[in-house]
């Protein structure tokens, strides 16, 4: 995993996921959003189960200080569907372009278990985009 010392960790039936934010420099933000604040996060996938699982899909949110949200509810990583055997792991990074200086991130991956061909969603760690925890405090109640 990165060497991010910031990253929540959450684990649903033996499906760890841990998340963070990720600093970006000014060459990895897109410029067409120059006029937005670019944050970076940092997803780290673990199948400690003991049968091989899919990773088909996302359903994540974004929202920012002002009560903006943002939903990506998407099929794939970037075009891929990961499949994972016991032991292995996906890392999975991307950017979000926010109008405020914070923003919190939630929601959960879709994963198929071999045995159940189920689709199932695992919970992803809440974690902070940037550092005003205030405001987004604010924006979520």
């Amino acid at each position: 995993m990165l060497g991010e010392e910031n990253y929540v960790t959450s684990a649903t039936d033996d499906i760890v996921i841990s998340a963070c934010f990720k600093e970006l420099s000014e060459d990895e933000k897109d410029r067409e959003n120059r006029d937005k604040f670019v944050f970076g996060y940092y997803l780290c996938i673990e199948n400690n189960s003991s049968e091989t699982i899919q990773l088909v899909g996302k359903h994540w949110n974004i929202t920012d200080a002002k009560g903006n949200s943002f939903c990506d509810d998407s099929f794939g990583f970037k075009g891929e569907i990961p499949t994972l055997e016991p032991g292995e792991y996906y890392e999975f990074s991307s950017v979000a372009p926010i109008s405020t200086p914070s923003a919190v991130f939630y929601g959960s991956c879709k994963v198929v278990k071999e045995s159940r061909g189920v689709m199932e969603d695992v919970r992803v760690p809440t974690f902070l985009l940037g550092a005003v925890p205030e405001e987004i405090s604010r924006a979520m109640n």
